[in-house]
């Protein structure tokens, strides 16, 4: 009896604070959310005033002894009390409670999400000795397939050759030089490329000063300076890539002595289509050499058309020089190259045929070297190659070379090289036997 008479008393006690809270709320409402002392509501337990109970209007004597004071019931916005509108949230978690839920985001209608980080594969580390140069005036296709997010706007570099040789032809005479100290400045933004470099170790001591604009897709390019014309493969080639030191004997004989090629003044256009084999198409017209007397002679055409049928693997081209294209033309060439890239193995040919002052010749060209990666960032380059020179008419003459050697490499930023090459060169005695050594480093 005692347990329902608890009971009772507890569910008339709810009841009466139900009905005593009414006008609180009415009052609270009219006055704009403020409280009263007469909103307070007062509990106990066995606390009847203030109410009705049974029909019997208990009198408002106040707050019995002992009773706790109920919070005052604000309003909420609506009209619902705190209370009511608490049961209706989620229950509040103190931040940085480890159990709290993640509450996900929602994205106002219309909105975009935002895009998901590309999935981008691993780099792959770079062969030593296989990146091209930073120099688009060493080689033109230095940038050609790298992202132009990777690509410097402004770009310093740099390179020093250091050659320790002894000649048979001078009796094993040691002789110290600096092939080449350049030093150059490029920015490439995207319709606009510049490079000026210059090369304190030589006597002509610009090398490099053009503009090459393109289109966005990098299809049709025109330069205009100094800068290489489209002759002769192992000349295009830029010389960190090149695994021998100098450029050998049929370079040096078209292009120093009888100005084949080479560096020039000029203007010149390039159509490149990657969908088609990649094809790649120069031409250009470019300032005369100056004869015996030292005049500039009329202006020189060239021109090179290049293929890969194999992707990276398979490279065919033919070129074009023409000296005093609207004049006399008494030199010429033509020359057809290939080079074919197995793993790290690399073969390469060029075959050279044409009319010099002293009459026709024929020049032949091969190069073979086979990468060994030894560490992360050692490697070992062995290196094989031979030429052929030939002048007929009324003066003949033949000059032929045979090379090997072995290249240290250190990364993309050093090498060493030691070659041994037995050549006889067109006026030459007899051949003779070169021992050279070359440290070369880039920045």
């Amino acid at each position: 009896m005692g347990g329902w008479r608890l009971d009772e008393v507890g569910r008339r006690g709810l009841l009466v604070a139900v009905l005593l809270s009414g006008p609180a709320f009415a009052r609270q409402s009219a006055a704009g959310g403020g409280t009263s002392p007469d909103s307070v509501e007062w509990r106990g337990e066995d606390d009847l005033s203030g109410g009705v109970v049974d029909g019997v209007e208990a009198p408002d004597s106040g707050p019995p002894e002992g009773a706790e004071p109920l919070e005052p019931a604000v309003a909420a916005p609506g009209g619902l009390p705190e209370e009511a509108l608490a049961q209706a949230l989620p229950p509040r978690i103190p931040p940085g409670d480890a159990a709290a839920p993640e509450t996900p985001s929602v994205a106002p209608p219309g909105a975009q999400p935002p895009p998901e980080p590309s999935k981008q594969g691993k780099k792959k580390k770079a062969k030593p000795g296989t990146q091209p140069e930073d120099s688009l005036g060493e080689d033109s296709t230095a940038l050609d397939d790298t992202p132009p997010e990777e690509v410097q706007t402004v770009r310093v570099f740099g390179r020093v050759y250091a050659r320790a040789s002894a000649d048979e032809r001078a009796e094993y005479q040691r002789n110290l030089s600096i092939p080449s100290a350049r030093v150059g400045v490029g920015t490439s933004l995207p319709n606009l490329e510049a490079e000026v470099s210059a090369d304190l170790a030589d006597k002509s001591l610009l090398k490099d000063a053009f503009v090459r604009l393109a289109d966005d897709k990098k299809r049709f390019r025109l330069y205009g300076g100094q800068f290489k014309s489209p002759f002769l493969q192992r000349r295009l080639e830029g010389s960190w890539n090149l695994p021998i030191q100098g450029r050998g004997l049929v370079d040096d004989y078209l292009t120093d002595v009888y100005e084949l090629g080479g560096r020039r003044l000029g203007l010149m256009g390039e159509v490149r289509l990657k969908g088609l084999w990649d094809v790649r198409v120069s031409a250009g017209v470019f300032q005369g050499a100056k004869d015996e007397l030292g005049v500039r002679t009329k202006e020189d055409l060239a021109g090179r058309i290049s293929v890969s049928p194999l992707k990276k693997r398979l490279t065919l081209g033919v070129s074009t020089y023409v000296a005093e294209a609207l004049d006399r033309a008494r030199r010429h060439a033509v020359a057809a190259d290939a080079e074919l890239r197995l793993g790290d193995l690399s073969l390469s040919g060029e075959v050279v045929t044409g009319r010099l002052p002293v009459g026709p010749f024929t020049a032949q060209l091969m190069l073979a070297s086979w990468l060994i990666p030894v560490s992360a960032a050692w490697a070992l380059q062995p290196v094989v190659g031979a030429e052929g020179l030939q002048l007929r008419g009324d003066v003949e003459g033949r000059g032929h070379s045979v090379l090997g050697g072995l290249n240290v490499l250190l990364g993309n930023r050093f090498r060493g090289q030691f070659q041994v090459e037995r050549a006889l060169r067109p006026g030459d005695a007899a051949p003779g036997l070169e021992y050279s050594l070359q440290l070369a480093t880039r920045f």
